[in-house]
């Protein structure tokens, strides 16, 4: 009922899963930031439900201290510093690296986009096999955030509109919740640290988008100036009025939309509450007084003031400059249905595959090709995916009947929303909670004549934020061995 590693062998967390009913795993969550750096270690305790493990319960072991992300001259972060404090907050956090299970490292805002990015990821290279390593861009980091600082879960206890704001240093994520799940999201290139002053109030670090907003208000910033502090006040408020503007407090202008890293939010009403998560939002619940050379205490006496100008209640998030890292990864195990289709099956076994969880109208007699990509696309600018070199994990529950018309019909939704992945020939991997996998996967290799590789397997549950590895089939039962890492995010009260 599990992956065996290149040896042979079971993991030691995977054979205590065959054994038991209830588990429980070390995990560590890393976010590389743009201007700050996170680390936390959980214990996660999961009880197996029929032949799935569920988290129910989260226990914070150690949250290291906040490091700013060391930069070296210029905008290259400092691997070596970096690999130093993660070594550091695994001595103060009492653990080896052999008593970790799982993990995800993160790399968000900015950082992402450092030259030496996978610099990054090569320190965690030792425990790759253990590793979610997610480059999140803009769509995915503001749903985590949303996630991770309560707002969705706070958005079904309202039975309304809540919005999340998460200020970074380099950038801004904005998510809109209704009703227990992350409606829509976008992003704006605005943050604390697009500008950094030492004590003497010169600059000594400008992104590219600083520059832009100091030249939007008029007065031209570059390294070594000196700006006086009325300048800054005028940035941070200039930067505060195009926040709210993208999160659809207010009309959006041409110049906020340019500034747009996503597409634009629609217009927001009825707001039952809105949260802010990320650094600065340390500065909007009053948790911190420090400077830190930036524009983080500004931007967030602005944007607060804005909002409250608005009339709309502000509420303190579950979780605010570690949103984002809150989550840690653990593995489930499942094993898929007997009706399952694979073609080639030398393309078995697949790793870290992403799950897109697209939300498909499946009530009525037909099924909408047009709505089932519509469906596939906006998941996939939520969480990211859009990245043709590598497969992802098509996840979703059928309902009703499998007849040649509605397969044919959802086999064209899924083929025009993947056209790119499917002319790179990269395996369409399909997973349903039913027992319809080989009916699927059959029309869309025998009638649809899809070229790439087809996965389609049944009888697995797989939820937003999953990555799953699909093993060899048992030859004894036709099923395959499925082992899920999840990002999980804590059950909070608001």
């Amino acid at each position: 009922m599990t992956n065996a590693d290149s040896g042979g062998r079971f993991t030691s967390a995977e054979r205590h899963i065959q054994e038991e009913e209830e588990i429980e795993l070390t995990s560590v969550g890393v976010d590389i930031g743009s201007s700050t750096s996170h680390l936390v270690f959980s214990r996660v305790l999961m009880e197996r439900v029929g032949s799935r493990y569920f988290v129910s319960q989260r226990e914070t072991l150690h949250e290291a201290p906040i490091q700013l992300t060391p930069y070296e001259e210029g905008d290259t972060i400092d691997a070596k510093i970096l690999g130093e404090f993660i070594d550091q907050s695994y001595l103060s956090a009492g653990l080896d690296r052999s008593e970790i299970d799982t993990g995800a490292l993160i790399l968000t805002g900015v950082a992402v986009r450092r030259a030496n990015a996978r610099a990054i990821g090569d320190i965690f290279s030792a425990e790759a096999g253990k590793f979610v390593a997610v480059s999140a861009g803009d769509g995915l980091e503001a749903t985590m955030a949303a996630h991770g600082s309560g707002a969705v879960i706070r958005s079904a206890d309202k039975k309304g509109l809540v919005i999340n704001i998460d200020i970074g240093g380099g950038t801004t994520k904005i998510s809109q919740c209704f009703e227990g799940k992350v409606s829509h999201v976008t992003a704006l290139d605005a943050g604390a640290r697009l500008i950094v002053l030492d004590d003497n109030g010169t600059i000594t670090r400008i992104e590219p988008t600083g520059k832009t907003h100091a030249e939007d208000i008029g007065f031209p910033l570059s390294i070594n100036d000196s700006p006086d502090p009325e300048v800054l006040l005028q940035l941070a408020d200039r930067m505060a009025m195009r926040i709210i503007e993208a999160a659809g407090l207010a009309e959006l202008s041409p110049k906020t939309k340019e500034m747009l890293l996503l597409p634009p939010l629609p217009r927001a009403n009825d707001i039952k509450a809105l949260t802010f998560s990320g650094g600065v939002s340390e500065f909007v619940y009053g948790n911190e007084k420090i400077q830190f050379g930036d524009l983080g205490s500004q931007l967030a006496n602005f944007t607060k003031a804005r909002v409250e100008a608005l009339k709309i209640p502000i509420e303190e998030p579950v979780a605010t400059i570690r949103a984002t890292v809150v989550g840690a990864s653990q593995y489930t195990v499942q094993l898929s249905g007997t009706t399952i289709y694979i073609a080639p099956t030398e393309v078995i076994p697949i790793r870290n595959v992403p799950v897109l969880a697209a939300d498909f109208d499946f009530s009525g007699d037909e099924i909408n090709p047009k709505k089932v990509a519509n469906s596939v696309n906006n998941a996939r600018t939520r969480l990211d995916l859009a990245n043709p070199d590598s497969p992802l994990a098509l996840s979703f529950s059928w309902k009703g009947s499998a007849s040649f018309s509605r397969l044919e019909q959802f086999g064209r939704g899924v083929e025009m929303a993947l056209e790119q992945n499917i002319n790179e020939n990269i395996p369409l991997v399909l997973v349903n909670d039913g027992d319809i996998g080989g009916l699927i996967g059959i029309h869309l290799k025998e009638e649809i004549k899809l070229a790439c590789p087809v996965v389609s397997i049944d009888g697995v549950t797989l939820n937003e934020f999953d990555f799953i590895d699909i093993g060899e089939m048992i030859n004894a039962s036709g099923a395959v061995p499925v082992v899920i890492k999840s990002l999980v995010f804590p059950p909070v009260s608001v």
